[in-house]
């Protein structure tokens, strides 16, 4: 059976988890006394014990997105139109009306029924306004339809027809306020969730993102300033400055997934969250945005994040608006006489046709800082404050800024074009998306090691490594180091991993533990348990969710308890048997026992509700082979090779199994052509060899023989073959 062990933090899930940006959902239903759960000497003290000393950042505040992130529905706050209106999509049509002063909606619900439902809470006020249902169990869910507040229109944010069963829909995991966006748009936010009951008793000191969401509790600063010390920042739990900052808005301004459940302020970003690499799906290959990535992976990928610029140079703290308007903003920095804190700008004054060489005026974030819009109407700028390739777009397909203006024009125009203004431009050579997008080990390996490059995208090249990097090990940045480790997964070697149990980011370290949890020699070693317990917090504080039932199952298996794994994995199903990936690691934990029959029903699950994934097809095929039914597992292998081209393994298999049914020029076929994608698997080969041979076809045998003697020099299987072959050929 394939070893199709879906590994931790990499599920199919199919909306990222802990997201948070200035368009998304939020509500409570619990009012806690401010301080919440954390220790007695250090408490929230709410907005209006910091009024008193800082009423100017109170009033820039007030009427920011960050004040109006959320709110309770009534006639100041609710924008939309529940004046009788209604909204039709895919067959579906909602009214939004009033009753007795409540706002409400008539849609479809959890079972598919129409019903009504009340909007409790609002979420922003532009681009778009979202609304918030109380279901059951303290569950605040996401209506998906949503308000135009520009265009003054209802709108679905999804383009398709989204039913109560599926995943997306907006009484789903997927749309769950309580773990998808309450962390970043309210202050001092509990979760509290009871995996017992499968239910919450949410909290928040403020109801919207207020001072201490940034500086922290604030109880010792007050007692400070009550005592009128010498020191302002005395008591202060954040330094909101340099990379301190930028690290503190990444909380929420990135996509990323949780490490710690009890946030820290002022502590490092990895110590409590991992951000996403480049992975395709959320990233082109050159790093520019594609899925809702937020700010913090863009501009992990600059030279400014290296040089000291941080969020305010261009934001307003406590408005959250531009510092500036249009160029202005830029040329801050860009300009003749460059601020004396970024010695390394170049003197030169960027706003000018002799630049930019266009005759109009433009706007430099045009260029250099190009929008993608998501949720239907709401445009983010790619904070990678990148210079135009657009011989990357010739080459690898990325789009590019002038395309995007110049819609009628090739990309290889834009290419002649920046080549005529800029003859002397170094911009245009080495780029990572030339690793990133071939895959090329020989080009990863050197982007994982070339450290003038950014971290995210020589992480992101660790994770595409074929074969571990022991050197990362050792790299001076946490990110890399993070790679580096979830690359031995399958392989662990406790001699280059149990050093970073220790490491002092914690993001490196429940790694280590994931990582070494099948190394039964470390059981006992202190240092390997204080990791896995974190590992194990890290899971639990997201109980809620199906991935982190995945993510234990496999720490089960991993350590060798299959009763436990098979409990976390049924759980997870219990919560979303939907979620797919976990079924995988059932069937796989099943067929390791010897229950074949359950393995397959595992799989058979998979297909059911996605007839086309080619891996289950895989599974299954290989599965039935196993269990000596050749003429069923001939036909999910073959489903496997036309739903995965490409992969020289699926053809391997297969063409073993025909060979096996006598189905020889088949068998012959399919192992060809696993060949010709990998001329240097053995394995490939030698079925191949064997194939000839078994007909007598010594002289169509030989340059296959002669080839794997050649990959194989000391193998003893391979040189009798051979001689073999030569031997027949020589009669």
């Amino acid at each position: 059976m394939a070893k199709k062990l879906v590994r931790p933090e990499k599920p199919r899930a199919l909306v990222p988890l802990g997201l948070a940006v200035v368009a998304a959902v939020v509500a409570l239903t619990v009012w806690p006394v401010p301080g919440g759960t954390k220790p007695a000497q250090v408490e929230f003290v709410g907005r209006a014990s910091c009024i008193e000393c800082h009423a100017e950042q109170n009033e820039a505040w007030s009427g920011s997105h960050h004040d109006l992130a959320m709110d309770v529905a009534n006639e100041q706050t609710v924008l939309g139109d529940f004046a009788d209106a209604t909204f039709e999509h895919y067959g579906v049509t909602s009214r939004f009306f009033r009753q007795d002063g409540r706002y409400l909606v008539h849609t479809d619900g959890p079972d598919g029924k129409l019903a009504d439902f009340e909007i409790k809470y609002v979420f922003g006020v532009e681009p778009l306004q979202q609304y918030l249902i109380e279901l059951d169990r303290g569950r605040l869910q996401t209506l998906q339809i949503s308000w135009d507040t520009q265009r003054k229109r209802w709108f679905h944010i999804h383009d398709e027809r989204i039913t109560h069963d599926d995943p997306l829909h907006w009484t789903g995991l997927q749309f769950n306020w309580n773990f998808m966006c309450a962390e970043c748009h309210s202050t001092n936010q509990q979760k509290n969730y009871d995996a017992k009951t499968r239910s919450y008793t949410t909290a928040w000191s403020e109801i919207d993102v207020s001072c201490e969401a940034c500086h922290g509790p604030c109880s010792n600063h007050l007692e400070w300033a009550r005592e009128q010390g010498p020191d302002p920042a005395k008591g202060l739990l954040v330094s909101l400055k340099g990379k301190a900052q930028v690290e503190a808005c990444a909380r929420c301004h990135s996509r990323r997934t949780l490490v710690s459940g009890d946030y820290e302020h002022g502590q490092p970003f990895l110590d409590h969250y991992a951000p996403s690499l480049l992975e395709r799906r959320l990233y082109h290959s050159d790093g520019q945005i594609l899925d809702e990535v937020y700010v913090y992976g863009s501009f992990l990928q600059t030279k400014k994040s290296k040089s000291g610029v941080r969020c305010t140079h261009c934001h307003d703290a406590h408005t959250a608006r531009l510092r500036l308007p249009g160029n202005a903003l830029c040329q801050q920095c860009h300009q003749p006489t460059p601020p004396a804190e970024f010695d390394t700008l170049t003197a030169r004054l960027y706003d000018t046709p002799e630049h930019h060489f266009h005759k109009e005026p433009i706007l430099c974030v045009d260029c250099h800082m190009p929008a993608r819009t998501y949720m239907v109407v709401d445009p983010r700028r790619d904070h990678s404050f990148r210079v135009p390739r657009p011989d990357l777009t010739v080459k690898l397909g990325t789009p590019n800024a002038c395309s995007l203006c110049h819609e009628d024009k090739s990309a290889q125009w834009a290419v002649d074009a920046v080549e005529k203004w800029y003859p002397q431009s170094d911009k245009r050579g080495y780029h990572f998306a030339q690793a990133l997008a071939t895959r090329n080990p020989d080009a990863l390996a050197q982007l994982a090691d070339d450290k003038e490059q950014p971290a995210i995208a020589r992480a992101t090249a660790i994770t595409l490594l074929p074969r571990p990097l022991a050197a990362a090990l050792k790299d001076s940045d946490a990110l890399v180091r993070m790679a580096a480790v979830r690359g031995f997964y399958g392989r662990a070697d406790p001699v280059l991993l149990t050093p970073l149990l220790k490491d002092p980011v914690r993001a490196v370290r429940v790694e280590a533990a994931r990582v070494l949890a099948g190394v039964r020699a470390l059981h006992d070693n202190e240092a390997f348990r204080a990791a896995l317990e974190e590992f194990k917090q890290r899971q639990e504080v997201q109980a809620e969710r199906p991935e982190a039932h995945l993510n234990l199952g496999v720490m089960h298996t991993d350590l060798g308890d299959a009763r436990a794994a098979e409990q976390a994995y049924l759980t997870a199903l219990d919560i979303d048997d939907s979620f797919l990936p976990v079924r995988f690691n059932l069937s796989n934990l099943y067929n390791a026992q010897g229950r074949n029959t359950d393995a397959e029903a595992q799989l058979r699950a998979i297909l059911k509700r996605a007839p086309d994934d080619g891996e289950a097809c895989y599974s299954l095929g290989l599965l039935l082979a196993e269990m000596r039914r050749p003429d069923e597992a001939a036909r999910y292998l073959q489903l496997a090779v036309d739903r995965l081209p490409g992969r020289a393994r699926v053809l391997y298999n297969y063409g073993l199994l025909l060979q096996q049914l006598r189905r020889l020029e088949e068998a012959e076929a399919a192992l060809l052509e696993a060949v010709r994608l990998t001329p240097r698997d053995r394995d490939a080969l030698n079925a191949l060899v064997i194939l000839c041979m078994q007909q007598g076809q010594w002289k169509r045998a030989l340059p296959y023989a002669e080839r794997l003697s050649k990959l194989a020099p000391r193998a003893a299987d391979a040189r009798r073959m051979l001689q073999r072959i030569r031997m027949e050929l020589a009669r």
